[in-house]
């Protein structure tokens, strides 16, 4: 069975950051390329940023020039640097396998860390 375990938000003030970390099975990080993604209350999830095996990254609109993905193969993890961070962005962050178009691939998704931007 595939895990995925996402951790690193908090409270943080607008402005502020955050490093996010996902750590994903082997078998499924190895060969995929893997994405964050992120659910307000009452909105459907939405693609914030992925990254290839290659290292090509790719970010929504939204966080582009704010958030940074990266992964480290050798630990089966995945980050998300957030800097600047608003009071939208505040969500609940999950991560998962992804394919060329960012769309997610695995059927489960973990629990998911909450991102709490407020003054």
């Amino acid at each position: 069975q595939v895990q995925l375990v996402e951790s690193g938000g908090g409270l943080v003030q607008p402005g502020g950051s955050l490093r996010l970390s996902c750590a994903a099975s082997t078998s499924i990080f190895s060969i995929y390329p893997m994405g964050w993604y992120r659910q307000a209350p009452g909105k459907q999830r939405e693609f914030v940023a992925t990254i290839t095996i290659g290292g090509n990254t790719n970010y929504a609109g939204s966080v582009k020039g704010r958030f940074t993905i990266s992964r480290d193969n050798a630990k089966n993890t995945v980050y998300l640097q957030m800097n600047s961070l608003k009071p939208e962005d505040t969500a609940v962050y999950y991560c998962n396998a992804a394919n060329g178009r960012g769309t997610p691939i695995l059927g489960s998704w973990g629990q998911g860390t909450q991102v709490t931007v407020s003054s």
